[in-house]
């Protein structure tokens, strides 16, 4: 089974993919349920089950060790992005649970995210 979060890290300050960012998903000021590292692409396709409940979740990027490894300073030695899955896309008429995919836009003093495809 595919997992039903996704991400992809890109350090825009390099203009490539960030291999080797960790990334932890909890639920929200709860436990830890996985945790990842990007390929050499970037990518985590396998964070966390393939299904969850409704609930508020976090997501948290160790861009520190990220920058570390690469002799870079950071501003941000983490970042937490928290999202709230609802339930399956109402109308849709697919049983397909819904995939939230949250790419990260990186550099060492600066980030974006948003909800991808």
């Amino acid at each position: 089974m595919t997992s039903q979060i996704t991400s992809h890290v890109l350090d825009s300050s390099v203009g490539r993919a960030a291999e080797g960012v960790r990334i932890h998903l909890s639920a929200l000021g709860g436990q830890e349920l996985a945790q990842a590292v990007t390929d050499s692409d970037g990518r985590v396709s396998d964070l966390g089950p393939a299904l969850l409940p409704a609930g508020t979740y976090e997501l948290v990027f160790e861009t520190g060790a990220y920058f570390a490894a690469r002799g870079v300073d950071t501003f941000y030695p983490h970042i937490t992005v928290a999202i709230e899955i609802t339930g399956p896309d109402s109308g849709s008429g697919d049983e397909t649970p819904p995939h939230f995919h949250v790419p990260l836009l990186l550099s060492p003093f600066a980030y974006s995210t948003y909800r991808g495809t």
